[in-house]
């Protein structure tokens, strides 16, 4: 049965309040007030309230007693639960034509703050079993299993993890993933979890960044441990923000290497590349450099600037890092150093 808090009550008191022109007091389903436009009432039983969730009907009272005011009393039904009493003080004539908008908003409020407890609560239980999830080890208990199973998640398939960078949540996006168990990590990160079907992650991966222009998607190796398939996903997602190549969407499988690399600690020093992170004009110029293999005239095109231009950016790199692009080794170092800013 649903209990009705003195916190509810009391917000719901003081939103009323400021549309009508009497004390309202809300009763819990033993007839003592929790919420009151007059503080010290709260705590106190209220005979009439008492009496309405007897017998279901308004009980009016007409003169002041010890513990109760002249007013209206009528019970407050949810779920065809007797919850409260909503209690307007006044001459019952004076009151009576607030009663039915009043117990109808009241009750309304109500459900909708449930509602939005309620969904709060499977939030955090959400979060809470991704987190257990993404940090578990070994084999699944059949608790792990059981509980999984309410997320649509069959822990005896293999699995692939899809993490989603820079989506905005939108009707169209709820529609693709809605087929599918999913966790909002942040405002614009979610993981998407596809069950022993590699070909459909590809699919759905190619018709996410259609509808998502500035989106990113990695993709773990299909795995037994969901786990271990989001820390792929998560490694690999981490190499397409480190070098932002032409592609919007990636695969552990094809970027390990990398991966490895970026957490290598071969730098004896700072790491070099950070020199550029507050030139934007000379990581990009990076960036695209290495995208096109050193190409002088592919990079200049793509960054739509002149050969001479990119000659002294390619320079500017050099005096800062003191790693010559143009050089082979020496760009892997850059390159090294560019990937572990985003390990």
């Amino acid at each position: 049965m649903f209990q009705l808090s003195e916190k509810q009550a009391q917000e719901i008191v003081d939103k009323m309040m400021k549309d009508i022109p009497y004390n309202i007091n809300i009763m819990n389903d033993h007839g003592v007030i929790v919420g009151s436009g007059i503080k010290e009432r709260v705590g106190t039983v209220h005979q009439g309230a008492v009496k309405a969730l007897s017998t279901g009907k308004m009980v009016e009272v007409w003169q002041d007693g010890r513990n109760e005011k002249k007013g209206t009393n009528e019970p407050i039904v949810i779920d065809d639960e007797r919850v409260g009493v909503i209690g307007i003080t006044g001459n019952p004539d004076e009151v009576r034509p607030f009663c039915n908008i009043v117990r109808t908003t009241v009750s309304l409020l109500i459900e909708q703050k449930t509602a939005l407890e309620s969904l709060a609560r499977e939030a955090n239980r959400k979060k809470a079993f991704l987190e257990m999830l993404l940090n578990h080890q070994g084999t699944y208990s059949q608790k792990t299993k059981k509980e999984a199973a309410a997320f649509k998640i069959d822990l005896l398939l293999k699995t692939v993890v899809l993490y989603l960078n820079h989506f905005e949540w939108n009707d169209e996006l709820s529609k693709l993933l809605f087929p599918y168990p999913s966790f909002i990590m942040d405002k614009d990160t979610h993981l998407l979890l596809i069950q022993s079907n590699r070909n459909e992650a590809e699919h759905l991966a190619k018709h996410l960044v259609k509808n998502q222009p500035g989106g990113l998607i990695s993709i773990g190796n299909l795995e037994i441990s969901i786990s271990e398939s989001y820390r792929q996903a998560k490694s690999a997602m981490s190499i397409l923000l480190a070098l932002k190549p032409p592609a919007r969407v990636i695969h552990f499988e094809k970027v390990e290497f990398l991966v490895k690399l970026s957490r290598a600690n071969l730098a004896a020093g700072p790491n070099s590349v950070s020199k550029l992170e507050d030139t934007v004009d000379l990581m990009e110029t990076l960036r695209v450099f290495i995208h096109n293999s050193c190409s002088n005239s592919l990079t200049a095109a793509e960054l739509n600037i002149h050969r001479n231009t990119l000659q002294y950016r390619l320079k500017r790199i050099e005096t800062l890092t003191g790693k010559d692009p143009r050089n082979l080794l020496q760009l892997f170092e850059l390159t090294h150093g560019l990937l572990s800013l985003y390990k």
